[in-house]
């Protein structure tokens, strides 16, 4: 007798389609765990050796190996000269010995104040010079190549003519630090904003977000990768230019910074305040990084999926 099913019908049909189901659902369960364990978050505990063991750990490591080469160059006499190279010892002697007078932390004081204000300053400043240059083309046609020539000028040019103008009082290393650190800003939003999908300014029109309202809340949002990079190498150098002036220029009227401890310690012929002078230096732009920049940068990229929780 002919069989009275149809093709595509009847129990064999039946089975397979049962069967894509189940594999199609199998594969939405897996996709589904990996998301689950992608997003979610480790207990503390975990966080907190984690951390430990992949991020305190390296950099830890890899000082003890640096002062270990350090002190060997100068226990084999590889290096006998103190004028050249300081042992470990004498250097942590400075150390204590600024401590013990009061003056170590008003030497890192006077040069991170500067810093961060003169940074917030050319932060006011860099931000909407930068928006301006990125959506007027007339003005990007005009400024846009001195900003990029502004950047790659070395921020030590800019400390004779601040002090010719300003003279030595603490507005000419504010001039400075602007001098070097808003071209970065600037230059870094423009980068931003370039990089932003246009498919997402014609949606910020179509939900009527143009003028402000738009810059406000489609391009910086999008453009804020971009932005943060610009903001970390305007702060690298808004500090580099700080020590630049803090170097060169020198007043009672200006205080004692890094930069001003560096220039002390070379006039007195002292390579252990040279060497103090710039480790505090180095300690600080890491530090500025690691509780400023880095955490900024971290909830960027999370927030845009780049970034797994842990």
């Amino acid at each position: 007798m002919a069989s009275t099913e149809t093709p595509g019908t009847g129990p064999s049909a039946t089975d397979a389609h049962v069967k894509d189901n189940y594999e199609l659902f199998g594969l939405e369960a897996g996709l589904d765990a990996l998301e689950v364990g992608v997003i979610g978050r480790r207990p503390l505990p975990q966080r907190v050796g984690r951390t430990l063991r992949e991020k305190t750990l390296p950099p830890v490591v890899a000082i003890v190996v640096l002062l270990a080469i350090w002190q060997a160059l100068i226990s084999f006499k590889i290096v006998d000269d103190p004028s050249k190279l300081p042992s470990p010892g004498a250097v942590w002697g400075e150390v204590e010995d600024a401590w013990l007078e009061g003056k170590l932390l008003g030497y890192i004081w006077t040069s991170v104040s500067r810093g961060l204000f003169g940074f917030l300053l050319a932060l006011a400043i860099g931000t909407p010079l930068g928006l301006v240059v990125a959506r007027v083309k007339f003005v990007r046609a005009a400024i846009g190549p001195i900003l990029s020539g502004l950047q790659s000028l070395p921020s030590v040019a800019w400390v004779p003519p601040a002090v010719i103008w300003l003279g030595l009082e603490p507005s000419m290393m504010y001039a400075v630090i602007l001098l070097g650190a808003v071209p970065s800003i600037a230059n870094g939003l423009v980068s931003g904003v370039d990089q932003v999908p246009p498919l997402f300014l014609r949606a910020g029109r179509t939900m009527g977000a143009t003028g402000l309202r738009g810059t406000w809340h489609i391009v910086l949002p999008a453009a804020l990768p971009g932005y943060v990079a610009g903001l970390k190498q305007g702060w690298a150098f808004s500090w580099r230019s700080l020590m630049a002036a803090e170097i060169i220029a020198s007043s009672p009227e200006l205080g004692v910074g890094l930069g001003q401890l560096l220039e002390n310690g070379r006039t007195a012929s002292s390579m252990s305040m040279v060497f103090l002078a710039i480790f505090l230096i180095l300690f600080v732009g890491i530090a500025i990084d690691l509780l400023i920049f880095s955490p900024v940068e971290r909830w960027v990229l999370r927030t845009r999926g780049l970034l797994v929780k842990s």
